[in-house]
């Protein structure tokens, strides 16, 4: 069977709702079958023994487990304190603390559905008790879970070096500067909002909170051994990114002594929920360089690469075409099937058309992340639905989400015209 028609059947898995590691060795299977008969079964074996033994992946186990540290030792709540008190009494108090505390998370975790429902917990209670506009504050929240992923650590960005064969030290430091950008975008349009209609920012002060500021900062400071010890040592070249995980991963559990939020039963919990995730990503890994040679061997990546050149269209045109794939399927399929799809096709296609790989993996990256957070099937919406109060209907979360996806494709246009903004970081290294 041609491999064009064994997509179909991966896709059909994916519709009847198949695991992703599962719809992978399936699709697989039948496309070796068909491309060489039982014999081409062999490639398995060895793909898998490569995947498990590339050094470079024990940097997804290491962020995943950071990540869940972090969140399971409660250390985010410490954060959520004192950025509140930090802010002070400025207009729309409740959605700039909500636009900070997401940029902060992004450098904390990876994990989009893991941010939205975090703040749908804390921030999204806190801002509608004291008169925050709904929608307005799911609207940030979803924004907030699609810098998560973009913004080190991230292990979709090594997911992402990985297939594409992209410095992995250069894609983490790629997405500090539009992370930094989106949330800018995001207060920008907080401001105007509440400018033109004031009466969306009804805060009332809450009561009984006293911390003085400086106490407030000082809390804050843990937090920055994490962010140094992943992205710092990177920056600096004292450390690989393998080695700063690890020190990321060290990092956390110091934030958790340091606010007494240590336990064994802490680690023991947060390690294994990472070996489940990182077991399932490696298998995921292990397909999809499967995928890789099947498509090579089938010459469809050759294919297609004749095709986009053969219409004669200017690269900033295939670049759209090449962007608006994914978002379209990301409403539907999950983020790490749909990359372990595209980025073997997409990859030869850069230097074809003269790409950045810096520039274009990033805005690969935030198109994933908008499928995150757009309706129909945005797993993020349903993460933030769950978790935020009742009286925030799906339909509000749906209504929410596109002013943020407009952002988030503001930001994507910028990376394009100013490419700085994903190089410069890179080029210190």
């Amino acid at each position: 069977m041609p491999i064009q028609a064994s997509l179909v059947v991966l896709f059909a898995f994916f519709a009847l709702g198949v695991p992703v590691y599962a719809a992978f060795f399936g699709f697989n299977i039948v496309a070796a079958i068909g491309l060489m008969g039982p014999q081409m079964l062999s490639i398995f074996s060895a793909s898998i023994l490569d995947t498990v033994t590339t050094s470079e992946l024990v940097t997804v186990p290491l962020f995943i487990l950071l990540g869940e540290l972090l969140f399971r030792s409660g250390s985010i709540t410490i954060l959520f304190d004192a950025v509140d008190t930090l802010v002070g009494r400025v207009r729309g108090r409740q959605y700039v603390i909500v636009v900070i505390i997401s940029v902060l998370l992004g450098a904390l975790s990876g994990s989009a559905i893991a941010v939205a429902a975090m703040l749908g917990r804390t921030v999204m209670t806190e801002g509608i008790a004291r008169g925050g506009d709904r929608k307005l504050l799911a609207g940030l929240v979803l924004g907030g879970a699609c810098l998560a992923p973009i913004i080190p650590p991230s292990f979709l960005v090594v997911l992402i070096g990985m297939l594409s064969g992209t410095s992995i030290s250069a894609l983490l430091a790629a997405g500090v500067l539009p992370g930094v950008v989106a949330g800018v975008l995001f207060f920008a349009y907080v401001q105007v909002l509440l400018w033109r209609d004031p009466s969306r920012d009804l805060e009332r002060a809450p009561q009984g909170r006293n911390t003085p500021a400086w106490k407030a900062a000082l809390s804050l400071l843990p937090f920055s051994i994490v962010i140094f010890a992943v992205l710092g040592l990177i920056l600096l070249g004292i450390a690989t990114p393998n080695e700063s995980a690890a020190c990321g991963v060290l990092g956390a559990l110091a934030v958790a002594a340091i606010y007494r939020k240590l336990s064994l039963a802490m680690i023991i919990e947060s390690l294994r929920g990472s070996i489940l995730m990182a077991a399932m990503i490696l298998i995921i890994m292990a397909g999809s360089k499967i995928l890789t040679q099947l498509m090579a061997f089938s010459n469809l990546t050759g294919d297609l690469v004749q095709l986009l050149t053969s219409v004669d269209l200017p690269a900033a045109a295939v670049l759209v075409l090449l962007m608006l794939i994914p978002f379209v399927l990301c409403m539907f399929l999950d983020q790490i099937a749909l990359m372990l799809i595209l980025i073997p096709i997409y990859t030869p296609l850069l230097a074809t058309f003269g790409y950045d790989p810096l520039v274009f993996w990033t805005l690969f990256l935030l198109n994933l992340t908008l499928g995150a957070i757009t309706p129909p099937f945005g797993y993020a919406l349903f993460a933030l639905n769950g978790a935020a109060p009742r009286a925030l209907t799906l339909r509000d979360t749906y209504a929410a989400a596109w002013p943020f996806i407009g952002l988030i494709l503001l930001t994507m246009l910028l990376i394009w015209v100013f490419p700085g903004l994903a190089t410069w970081l890179p080029s210190l290294l």
